[in-house]
C-alpha cells in the first residue's frame, strides 16, 4: 500500500508496517486494507493447506493436527521478522487474528471484544492489542481444553506480541503514547 504510493512506511511515522502506522501515514482506507490483508495472509496460510479443510471437517486425513499450527506460527514470524525487511517487520496483531479466525474463531472473537473494548475506553491500539494478545490465550485455555499444542502455540505467540509492543509500553508509562485519532509523534 505504501510503496504504491511513494511512502516508505519504516521511514514514517512510528516505522511500524503495521495496520495503525498505516492508516496514521496514508490514510483510514490504506490502513484497513492493510489490516485486511495481514489477517488474511493469516487466515489463508492455515485454511488453505492442502487437504486441511477435508480433514478438519472429517476428522480424517493426510494432515495432522500440529501442520496449522505450525503454518500459522510461520505466518506470524514471517510477518513479524521478514526477510525483505531485514528480518524486521510488524508485531503480528493482525496476522495472528487471521491465523486464530481459522483455528479458534470463538476465542479470537473474545479476543476482538477485549480489543474494541480497551481501545474504545482509551483510544490506545497499542493497549487494545496487549489486552488482546493476553486475553487470545486466556481464551484459549478456557474454549479450547483438549487441544494442549493450541494451548502453548498461543502464549509463545502472546508473549511475542507483547514483547514486539515493548516500546509501546515504555510510551504508554511516559505518557507519551498516541492515541486512536491524534497524529503521529512516533509510537505505533
Amino acid at each position: 500500500m505504501a510503496r504504491a504510493r511513494g511512502v516508505d512506511l519504516r521511514k514514517q511515522g512510528s516505522g511500524n508496517i503495521g495496520a495503525t502506522n498505516a492508516m496514521r501515514v496514508l490514510g483510514k482506507p490504506a490502513g484497513l486494507s492493510v489490516l485486511f490483508l495481514d489477517a488474511f495472509k493469516g487466515y489463508a496460510a492455515v485454511h488453505w493447506l492442502p487437504g486441511l479443510n477435508q480433514a478438519l471437517e472429517t476428522g480424517h486425513g493426510a494432515v495432522p493436527e500440529w501442520v496449522p499450527l505450525v503454518a500459522g506460527i510461520a505466518a506470524v514470524l514471517g510477518h513479524n521478522y521478514t526477510i525483505w525487511l531485514r528480518f524486521h517487520g510488524g508485531k503480528g496483531i493482525a496476522t495472528t487474528a487471521g491465523v486464530y479466525a481459522a483455528l479458534a474463531p470463538w476465542p479470537l472473537l473474545l479476543a476482538v471484544g477485549v480489543f474494541v473494548a480497551m481501545v474504545a475506553l482509551t483510544r490506545y491500539v497499542s493497549l487494545g492489542s496487549i489486552a488482546a494478545a493476553v486475553a487470545l490465550p486466556l481464551a484459549v485455555c478456557l474454549m479450547c481444553p483438549g487441544n494442549p499444542s493450541l494451548k502453548w502455540v498461543t502464549i509463545a505467540l502472546g508473549v511475542m506480541a507483547v514483547v514486539k509492543h515493548r516500546s509501546n509500553l515504555g510510551r504508554l508509562l511516559a505518557g507519551t503514547e498516541n492515541r486512536l485519532g491524534q497524529k503521529k509523534t512516533g509510537s505505533s
